[in-house]
């Protein structure tokens, strides 16, 4: 059984920064993609980024996440990470950790407020 957790979420000023992590538990295979998607309220799932085991990235297509948001993987602890930077109001939802490896698995996800 695979489990998922994130943890770093929080209230934070506009211009402010987080880091979100994300543990994987369980059978883990060494070839796997992870990723954080985000959902504001009233709107569709979203990627955010992901990344396989090889480290290729890959970031949403549009300019609200590039050069602010960079993830990055230890393999070694199963653990994404997020570093989210100069955060803006817009960037506010709740954040979900996904591991596709054969299936889709999704943690429980964490709230990121930005205050204006």
């Amino acid at each position: 059984q695979v489990q998922l957790v994130e943890s770093g979420g929080g209230l934070v000023q506009a211009g402010g920064s987080l880091r979100l992590s994300c543990a994987a538990s369980g059978s883990i295979f060494s070839i796997n993609v992870m990723g954080w998607y985000r959902q504001a309220p009233g709107k569709q799932r979203e990627l955010v980024a992901s990344i396989t085991s090889g480290d290729s990235t890959t970031y949403a297509d549009s300019d609200s996440v590039k050069g602010r948001f960079t993830i990055s993987r230890d393999n070694a602890k199963n653990t994404v990470y997020l570093q989210m930077n100069s955060l803006k109001p817009e960037d506010t939802a709740v954040y979900y950790c996904r591991l596709l490896q054969g299936r889709n698995y999704w943690g429980q996800g964490t709230q990121v407020t930005v205050s204006s």
